[in-house]
């Protein structure tokens, strides 16, 4: 049996003896520049030196990145899908190559995680009229020993990446590992193409060699790049035999708490075994999200809403599993300081703050359900009021004993109501609920919220000159706050898009409109004065003592780190995007002033 702890270190192990440096992991919190509202891959955070920018650890890179997927929060309950997950990846930026590669992720398959090379099957790229055939991989994956007949040709929708409706970008072929879970067959076509799930995907090595050009030719790259990715949780979950993710070391614990709270044991009930998955799931990721370098607490809009809404799932299902919610808490405890102390320890030294906010938004969310119940009860008086009525008008009226889907999705959608619960309370007062009309209502909502997650993506390419001058509109901003409240004000979020700049802060108070028009003034003077911005790279500790700040989290004290200077003004720790000059952002203009969360406001603004 092998730990979560002993597979991440030996991920790292094994590439730093082929050279690479380990570069830890960024915060799963998205700053607004890359499009993004979490980090949802690991090879994300180092999108702007795959398309060429020069890494200050070099041109081998590796590490374990915590990722956050929120688009199918619903699917959520089942054996394999989870919210946040951790990608273990390794860069070659312009150095080794397919050779390399293809030898390394042999060498750590067979000799590390012990697979059999008689077993291990590779896909790689089938060509077509804009890049050719891989036999190159192809050739290199024989010369390793992986028998012929278990490599497979597959086209550009399984074998090729890009970032679509980019132009000028790298991309190009990739070769995905598959390895059999057993070696019982469905059929005598039973390989990776297979839908009976008996081959797993092991892993992922992306070869972009190519440039994309206009017409979607492609031209070979002067410099070429690698990028793997191996997921963390599917890998430890295959490497120890089993075919739910929540028996895994990382789940364990949690689970046991959760049985020995409700005197349930998991995997008998579909109902509790459901439960206990969503509830460890979501405090997991809760955990993560509050306990970030870049930390957020539940709110009504953006990030705090995705996480609002994990914790009160969670809250959902504890009353479904009959067990009192700060049940949670006790959850949270296991994650912090038994599962993922190592890996990450701000977790334990926010321990204190992360539990309190999960028990405040506990009791906010009770009294919510209180106000559903209410809602519920305004629903049944006014169907009792409508059909005494029209029984006035017509005798022979049939009386309406149905709950709509709309009025049973706004009780899920705004009051935190899951459909068996309308049911349930439908149930005793001798009606029925429109399931129907609920799932279609459901199917909408989903559909609206992929439409809405898909527009977000995009990384690095969706960098704009419009997107760029609103990210150094709040470096000005931000100095203008430290200078009129003190330097205790940090960003606490912040969320860019082509019309305007979202940007929150702690502060303890609600502005006036004097000091609105005074920050106001402060950018505008900034803006006025048509500063250059300049980008200098210090060691993190020098950074610091020349008087740089920023959101950062700092692997030692030499790490080498970019700052932005605007002379007189800010100097900030930052990863850019930056205007060259002040002068080119247009006129600043304060839109909003509003609260976040407690304790946290937020500023909307625009550039005209």
């Amino acid at each position: 049996m092998i730990t979560s702890k002993e597979l991440r270190n030996n991920w790292i192990k094994f590439y730093e003896g082929k050279g690479h440096v380990n570069i830890g992991a960024v915060s799963l919190i998205g700053d607004g520049t890359t499009g993004v509202m979490f980090n949802v891959a690991g090879m994300q955070p180092l999108m702007p030196y795959l398309l060429g920018k020069k890494h200050p650890k070099g041109t081998r890179l590796c590490n374990v990145q915590g990722c956050v997927r929120t688009v199918d929060i619903d699917s959520v309950g089942d054996a394999t899908h989870f919210t946040f997950f951790e990608m273990m990846g390794n860069w070659s930026l312009g150095d080794y190559f397919k050779k390399e590669k293809t030898a390394w992720s042999f060498e750590l398959l067979t000799q590390v995680f012990g697979f059999d090379k008689d077993k291990i099957c590779s896909t790689v790229f089938e060509g077509n009229e804009s890049a050719p055939r891989d036999e190159q991989t192809a050739s290199y994956l024989k010369e390793l020993g992986i028998k012929e007949e278990n490599i497979f040709y597959l086209d550009k929708s399984n074998n090729w990446w890009e970032l679509e409706g980019t132009v000028g970008t790298p991309c190009g072929p990739d070769n995905e590992w598959f390895y059999p879970r057993h070696d019982n067959p469905c059929c005598d076509k039973c390989d990776v193409n297979c839908d009976c799930g008996r081959y797993v995907e092991i892993g992922n090595d992306v070869y972009m060699q190519y440039k994309k050009l206009e017409g979607g030719k492609y031209v070979e790259l002067e410099n070429k790049n690698v990028d793997t990715g191996f997921g963390l949780d599917r890998l430890l979950l295959f490497l120890n035999g089993l075919d739910d993710g929540y028996k895994t070391d990382l789940f364990a614990d949690a689970i046991a708490r959760l049985e020995s709270a409700s005197n349930k044991a998991y995997g008998t009930d579909e109902q509790d075994t459901k439960a206990m998955r969503i509830i460890a799931d979501h405090t997991r990721t809760a955990v993560m999200l509050i306990g970030d370098i870049n930390g957020i607490t539940p709110s009504n809009t953006g990030a705090g809403y995705i996480l609002r809404r994990l914790l009160r799932r969670a809250i959902r299902y504890c009353k479904n599993l009959g067990i009192p919610a700060t049940e949670m808490c006790e959850v949270a405890k296991i994650f912090i300081e038994k599962v993922y102390d190592e890996a990450y320890p701000l977790l334990v030294e926010k321990e204190g703050y992360i539990l309190d906010e999960i028990n405040k938004e506990i009791k906010k969310f009770e009294a919510t359900l209180a106000s559903g119940m209410k809602e519920f009860d305004k629903i049944i008086v006014g169907m009792q009021r409508k059909n005494a009525f029209m029984k006035e008008k017509d005798a022979n009226y049939v009386e309406e004993t149905e709950i709509s889907g709309k009025q049973a999705f706004r009780l899920y959608d705004t009051f935190g109501y899951p459909l068996e619960l309308t049911v349930e309370l439908a149930n005793e007062k001798g009606l029925t609920v429109d399931v129907e009309g609920f799932n279609q209502a459901f199917k909408a909502h989903q559909e609206l919220s992929k439409a809405q997650a898909q527009s977000a993506k995009g990384g690095l390419t969706e960098r704009t000159e419009t997107t760029t001058n609103y990210h150094t509109a709040t470096h000005i901003m931000l100095a203008g706050l430290r200078k009129m409240f003190g330097t205790g004000v940090e960003q606490k979020g912040s969320n860019i898009t082509e019309e305007r700049l979202r940007f929150d802060f702690n502060l303890d108070h609600k502005m006036t409109a004097e000091e609105l028009k005074e920050l106001e003034n402060f950018v505008n003077d900034v803006i006025d004065k048509k500063i250059d911005v300049v980008r200098s790279e210090l060691p993190y500790a020098k950074a610091v003592e020349q008087g740089a700040y920023g959101v950062f989290n700092a692997e030692s004290d030499e790490q080498i780190v970019s700052i932005y200077t605007i002379d007189g003004v800010d100097k900030q720790i930052c990863g850019g995007p930056h205007a060259n000059n002040t002068g080119d952002l247009g006129r600043f203009i304060i839109k909003k002033e509003e609260s976040s969360a407690s304790g946290i406001r937020r500023i909307k603004a625009i550039l005209q």
